[in-house]
């Protein structure tokens, strides 16, 4: 994807960050954050932002988006430096682009090829190569084929599609769609795959916990706290790409699969949304949602309707981002009362944590274990010596409140069983009662 920008030479490609601010648009912030974001994107792929500032206009231009004075402005900036790379942060026609490149004499690229190529970038397993791969030919199938030349300039052969280079130049609409087709039935390879892990995890009654969030808002941070696992954690916009589980025990001794997954971000591109919907389907079918929420962002609320949005688009119901859905506030070491008070106000119950300093896991673990036993009850179960399979059975699956023994060495049980398990328990052992 990329070019001899970032392979050869030794200084950082030098990027100019535009963000259109329309008067007959509504922006999902104001034009200064949204301008902010911009700039953090670049810099997840190692741009040089050299320039960057907020154009006013009452309405876009067909041909060129921009106004007139404003081309001649940003072109007498782009001449100060050798193949800068001019971002537009809204979505750009296939026409556009091409009369901005042809006004401004370099490469132009929106707000959905932008995150593209990080996508791109951050794509380390096969699956997510072959989802970036397919959003990349879905966002092509409108434009021509030549609009992604920036790609194979920017990084060598090691890019996101594994370098476009010349074949990708050649292909047809035709040979597009060849390409398409093929890669859908190598994702859904990857589904069968992964819907086949989320059958054993269902046989083996494992819940699964996966956490949602708008991106760097600390949810691989988070993530690490709570496992122990080693995953790429970074201060950057898409950090973590590809979904991550790893296998832990709550305090309870109950066995969760946590599930790490790519941030989401305001306006994301609905070619990403589809692309990545088998990745996304773990969130779907996870039992428990962590919305990870970063507690620092003046945006947050905003940021949070954006995540709610997307989990919509997924098919997450109303109803279970009410029940299975817990907010979490990370980086709350740093924020005030008054900030924590409209949260709590605006959320209702939350946890706040700080992963950085490994702050209110325990409170978090709890509520996970809290709603995993929603339907659970306390129930009473008397063994006698020769019982031990039961007794093994109900301390590896239920929380035992208190136990005793008479003198005839019978034990007696308090245990708190979901419903589910009282109804395994009774299949397996029929002859010894539960009483609630």
């Amino acid at each position: 994807m990329g070019t001899d920008y970032f392979d050869h030479e030794p200084q950082a490609q030098q990027a100019i960050v535009i963000q259109p601010n329309v008067r007959t648009w509504r922006l999902p912030r104001e034009a200064d954050v949204m301008l902010e974001e911009a700039k953090g994107l670049a810099a997840a792929i190692d741009l040089d932002v050299v320039f960057s500032d907020i154009l006013p206009l009452q309405a876009p231009q067909a041909p060129t988006f921009l106004r007139a004075g404003q081309l001649e402005r940003i072109g007498e900036i782009a001449d100060d430096y050798e193949h800068p790379l001019v971002i537009v942060n809204a979505a750009l026609s296939p026409v556009q682009q091409r009369n901005l490149e042809n006004r401004l004499k370099c490469k132009v690229i929106d707000r959905t090829a932008l995150i593209l190529e990080i996508f791109g970038a951050r794509a380390n397993t096969h699956a997510g190569r072959l989802q970036v791969e397919l959003a990349a030919c879905m966002f092509q199938r409108s434009r021509l084929v030549r609009s992604w030349t920036h790609l194979e300039r920017q990084r060598g052969g090691g890019g996101f599609l594994g370098g476009p280079g010349e074949r990708q130049i050649e292909l047809d609409r035709r040979m597009l769609m060849d390409k398409v087709v093929r890669i859908k039935a190598e994702l859904r390879d990857v589904q069968r795959t992964r819907a086949l892990q989320r059958q054993n995890r269902t046989r083996s009654e494992t819940p699964t916990i996966a956490l949602v969030g708008y991106t760097n808002a600390g949810k691989s941070t988070l993530f690490n706290a709570i496992t122990g696992a080693g995953v790429l954690s970074k201060d950057m916009l898409f950090a973590t790409l590809d979904p991550t589980m790893r296998q832990m025990q709550l305090p309870s001794g109950r066995q969760i699969v946590l599930a790490d997954t790519v941030g989401f971000i305001s306006q994301l591109p609905t070619e990403l949304i589809e692309a990545f919907k088998s990745t996304l389907e773990e969130v779907v079918q996870a039992d428990i949602l962590l919305h990870v929420h970063d507690g620092a962002s003046p945006v947050l609320f905003e940021e949070a309707d954006d995540v709610v949005s997307v989990l919509r688009d997924i098919g997450i119901s109303d109803e279970r981002l009410e029940t299975d859905l817990i907010h979490v506030i990370n980086k709350s070491d740093i924020m005030d009362d008054e900030a924590r008070t409209a949260i709590d106000h605006h959320f209702g119950p939350v946890i706040h944590t700080s992963a950085l300093h490994h702050e209110g896991l325990d409170l978090l673990c709890g509520a996970i274990e809290t709603i995993l036993s929603s339907d659970s009850q306390i129930l009473e179960v008397q063994l006698a010596p020769q019982d031990g399979a039961a007794r093994a059975w109900l301390y590896q699956r239920g929380d035992v409140q208190s136990d005793s023994f008479d003198e005839a060495g019978t034990q007696t049980l308090l245990v708190r069983l979901d419903s589910a398990d009282e109804a395994r328990f009774i299949k397996q052992f029929p002859a010894i009662p539960l009483t609630a």
